[in-house]
């Protein structure tokens, strides 16, 4: 099936791939296209008297698509009843109360929710006994073949290239089998089981032939973080060091991205370098500054034969009337100038204006997804704001609990109990509650979820972390809301979508705080999504707000906690002094519970301190080698201009 047989949505091919390659604005525009795309081949099986038979995946990235999956069957009549499923793969060694069990995560999120018998369905056995796997694999083999071989397989891809838990170095021909998981990804796992100690060593998976023989193959990826991998299947060699560069051997293998994956492409990040493209003032100014980067030259200093040995000769063509060297020079000078120009409009030391005496004072709404996402990207330009004499509120949207180690909740209950202890607060409830926590804790089972209480105490160790770190940058207590968004509050990794009691909180907020100018995480493909899943909360609310009143807000997107905007994006650029940072450096500190070791620190494995620290300095060292001011370290913003999420 061609992907034109598809409802048109937002997407775009990326040039100069082996394998068709669509970059999507937004994942809930890719979640909608895949749904389409396996609803019609369900309805052109089903038509032709057939069953159709799908490979499913687990995770963040197709969560989306059976949600709309199961939209379409509730409010479409879209019928699962003569419908073949497999899941692609399973942790080997979970038990049935393991959430992390990917036959648990299928039930609960589609099969549970649609009609598919469940004679119809399979996944791995987690508990097969060790002299049993080879049959079993067998079994699941002869199983897809019995049901006439995969139509649709979905795919995701891990860091280090594997597709399903085929790792690196895995046969190409390799079928159904139990593996040892590699290094990064139960790194990666992580999150999911709260610490690496308690990811699983094996897993059984679909081999990498087992997926090849699928008709069509869908691999979907989100994240910064899957930019590199990205670029290294498609546009590398193919290798069993990289299991998804198999994939382009596939006749009907196509893969979808958000911007973010997709950058480090070269039909994303320099399209020039492979052929004729529309000139417009953004990519003119991307192709200058990558230009600068790409020669280790000022913008100023770029001449017409630097623009000549890397194929942007068209850039000066599109730019000059005619085609002599005098235009050239011309256009050269027309181009690095603008670009030189623009670049220094971004630096802004005082992005709200400065208050004098009261006038000028506007009212600052940072929202902050987790306790700490303020300070580590924006501590800096939270300290010149209060400086500058703005009111400055912060919105800390989630509770941030499940984030916390058990022995940091431990020594909490053990000190209320201590202090309360030392002024005869009812002691006895205190030593009791003590207690109680300290064997909670220890009758936790791996991968088990908190008791409520716990998370409670989770909370407020994150709030008051919060609260001490914003005072640092010169936030008023009264200034600071604690909004426990409900989408968050589920005691696991995986968060609900957002909802109407989320955004009746957050609208709440914005009526009373009547915000001048609006801060939020522009980090849209978060590898936890909670980001993501709060910015889509703020923008409905600030839709709505503007369909109501007609007023629109001024929101400006921070990055840091993952990732940093590239230069070409940047569009406010605070500077930071050597006193700023390390001021950003305590505020950051105050985070205790996030030092030394966060209990999710993602594919970075660097303290939190360290990377905003190092993303900042690296910032304003771009800045110095296009030829502009130094300075120690920056923080860059984004206006929101209707970006899709």
């Amino acid at each position: 099936m061609s992907a034109q047989t598809v409802a048109s949505t937002a997407y775009r091919q990326v040039p100069g791939t082996p394998l068709r390659t669509y970059v999507f604005d937004s994942h809930t525009e890719m979640a909608v296209y895949v749904a389409r795309l396996i609803a019609n081949v369900i309805r052109e099986r089903n038509e032709a008297g057939q069953y159709a038979v799908l490979g499913l995946a687990t995770g963040s990235s197709p969560v989306s698509v059976y949600r709309e999956l199961i939209r379409m069957h509730k409010e479409e009549g879209l019928d699962f009843s003569r419908t073949f499923a497999f899941a692609l793969d399973e942790y080997y060694g979970l038990s049935d109360k393991d959430e992390q069990s990917f036959r648990d995560w299928l039930y609960k999120h589609f099969f549970s929710q649609v009609n598919i018998p469940e004679s119809q369905w399979a996944v791995p056995g987690s508990l097969v006994p060790d002299s049993e796997i080879e049959e079993h694999c067998r079994w699941y083999e002869e199983c897809i073949q019995a049901a006439g071989g995969i139509d649709v397989q979905l795919l995701g891809i891990g860091r280090n290239g594997h597709i399903g838990f085929n790792e690196p170095y895995s046969p190409r021909f390799s079928r159904t089998r139990r593996v040892t998981l590699d290094e990064v990804t139960r790194k990666d796992a992580a999150s999911d089981f709260y610490g690496e100690d308690h990811v699983p060593m094996q897993a059984i998976t679909m081999g990498i032939g087992t997926i090849m023989q699928a008709r069509r193959i869908i691999l979907m990826a989100l994240g910064e973080h899957k930019a590199a991998i990205i670029r290294e299947a498609l546009e590398g060699e193919v290798t069993e060091r990289v299991p998804a560069s198999f994939l382009r051997e596939h006749l009907d293998a196509t893969v979808l991205l958000d911007e973010a994956a997709a950058s480090e492409l070269k039909g994303v990040a320099t399209p020039w370098l492979l052929g004729e493209v529309e000139w417009t003032g953004e990519m003119a100014k991307r192709a200058v500054l990558w230009l600068s980067r790409e020669e280790q030259q000022p913008l100023l200093k770029l001449d017409a034969s630097h623009f000549l040995k890397h194929n942007l000769y068209q850039l000066l063509r599109a730019r000059a009337a005619e085609g002599g060297a005098s235009q050239f020079r011309q256009a050269v000078e027309v181009l690095t100038r603008e670009v030189f120009e623009e670049m220094m409009r971004s630096i802004n030391h005082h992005p709200a204006g400065v208050c004098q005496q009261g006038v000028g004072r506007k009212r600052i709404l940072c929202f902050s997804p987790h306790p700490d996402d303020d300070v580590i990207s924006m501590g800096g330009t939270l300290i010149r704001l209060n400086e500058d004499g703005h009111e400055v509120h912060v919105a800390y949207m989630t509770s941030g609990n499940i984030a916390v180690f058990d022995h940091d909740a431990e020594n909490v209950a053990r000190m209320v109990a201590e202090y309360n202890r030392h002024f005869g607060i009812d002691p006895q409830a205190s030593e009791a509650k003590e207690r109680w926590v300290a064997e909670e804790l220890r009758r936790k089972r791996p991968r088990q979820q908190d008791h409520p209480d716990i998370r409670a105490i989770k909370a407020l160790i994150r709030r008051c972390e919060a609260k001490s770190a914003a005072t640092v940058c010169g936030c008023k207590l009264e200034h600071l809301h604690f909004l426990n968004l409900p989408f968050y509050e589920t005691g696991t990794i995986e968060k609900r979508p957002v909802g109407d009691e989320d955004r009746a909180i957050i609208r709440r907020l914005i009526e009373e705080v009547q915000p001048d100018q609006i801060y939020m995480a522009g980090d849209f493909s978060d590898p936890h999504g909670t980001h993501r899943v709060c910015a889509q909360g703020i923008l409905q609310v600030l839709q709505q707000l503007q369909a109501k009143t007609g007023r629109c807000y001024e929101v400006l997107l921070y990055r840091g906690a993952w990732q940093e905007w590239a230069p070409h994006e940047v569009e406010i650029a605070v500077p930071l002094s050597p006193a700023d940072m390390e001021r950003k450096k305590h505020a950051i500190f105050r985070h205790e519970s996030q030092k030394d070791t966060a209990l999710f620190p993602g594919a970075d494995r660097r303290e939190f301190w360290q990377r905003a620290q190092d993303r900042n300095i690296n910032t304003a060292k771009v800045y110095n080698e296009l030829g502009l001011p130094e300075y120690y370290a920056m923080e860059g913003f984004v206006r929101y201009r209707g970006q899709r999420l």
